[in-house]
């Protein structure tokens, strides 16, 4: 990523898989989100991104909300602190919801561990 943003730009890190641009309020606030399964996912038709799930920049004086979509903002509605917070529980219960999937899919280290050293006392 640059050290220094322009307006309008969409900078993508496929390596770090993380996204930035300054807010699209104007304010000039660096906006940064991670893409991952749990965070932002992105997709590019003929060169114009689409950045999903919006764009809340609650942490921000702006507050601003919005959709990245073919390369165009899409001003979203503003959010109360009580759906902020809403929405922040909903998402870290989606994490946990994804990673405790993943866990019990691949098992833990941790788990695996147990289970190796519980079954050389079951012999």
């Amino acid at each position: 990523m640059p050290k220094d943003l322009s307006p309008g730009v969409l900078y993508v890190s496929e390596e770090f898989g993380a996204a930035a641009h300054l807010c699209a309020c104007g304010c000039g606030a660096k906006v940064r989100t991670p893409l991952a399964p749990t965070e932002w996912s992105l997709e590019e038709t003929d060169g114009r991104p689409t950045l999903r799930p919006s764009v809340g920049n609650w942490q921000l004086a702006c507050q601003s909300h919005y959709l990245i979509t073919g390369g165009e903002v899409i001003w979203a509605e503003r959010w109360t602190a009580e759906r902020i917070a809403e929405g922040r529980r909903r998402e870290e219960e989606r994490r946990r919801k994804y990673y405790d999937a993943l866990d019990r899919k691949h098992g833990s280290v941790v788990r695996r561990l147990w289970r190796w050293i519980s079954g050389l006392f079951k012999r």
